[in-house]
């Protein structure tokens, strides 16, 4: 999957294809799961993509840590 870079101070890059979401963290982690497209929508147009990732997205749809 190609990610793209955001501006965060903790999420490095974003990508997204056929309804999965990969998050890059700076620390190096990389989370994969499953979210609908309008989520995604919205966290790419969010003020900050760190903020809505962690209110929005962590802890409401299932992400598994792949690296």
């Amino acid at each position: 999957m190609i990610r793209q870079a955001v501006k965060s101070s903790n999420i490095k890059s974003v990508g997204y294809e056929d309804n999965i979401l990969e998050v890059e963290f700076k620390s190096g982690q990389i989370y994969r799961g499953k979210i609908p497209p309008e989520k995604f929508d919205e966290l790419m147009g969010s003020e900050s993509i760190g903020s809505y990732f962690y209110t929005n997205i962590k802890g409401k749809f299932p992400m598994t840590r792949i690296v």
